[in-house]
């Protein structure tokens, strides 16, 4: 009935036994995800979509840091990469929110946001 309970040691501290590694660097992939979303708005609201080469190499950079510094910093310097890579993507769909009217369009760059025509 209790045999998972052979497998711990009651005698020794139990926090040695557990390992918190993916915990922490879940919570932090969550932190870093949740970050770029508002950055994203604020940075299409005040710079418009061509700062996308801005996330683009940040993220390039980001994931090349990662195959240099140790594990647990490759992990977060990758999440960091791979998240400005998607936020390279969600720059040019936030401009198309703005355009459609679902998000906020800075009133003094209007001229960002002419439809498009040559579709």
């Amino acid at each position: 009935m209790f045999c998972f309970l052979k497998r711990i040691n009651f005698h020794e501290n139990i926090y040695q036994t557990m390992n918190f590694s993916g915990l922490v660097l879940g919570f932090a992939a969550f932190l870093i995800i949740g970050m770029f979303h508002p950055l994203v708005i604020k940075a299409e609201y005040y710079f418009g979509k061509g700062i996308w080469p801005l996330f683009f190499v940040a993220g390039v950079l980001f994931s090349a840091l990662s195959l240099f510094v140790p594990e647990n910093y490759s992990i977060i310097s990758g999440i960091i990469g791979f998240s400005l890579f998607w936020s390279t993507v969600e720059i040019f769909k936030q401009h198309e929110r703005v355009v459609k009217g679902q998000a906020k369009a800075n009133p003094e760059h209007l001229d960002r946001y002419k439809k498009d025509t040559t579709k």
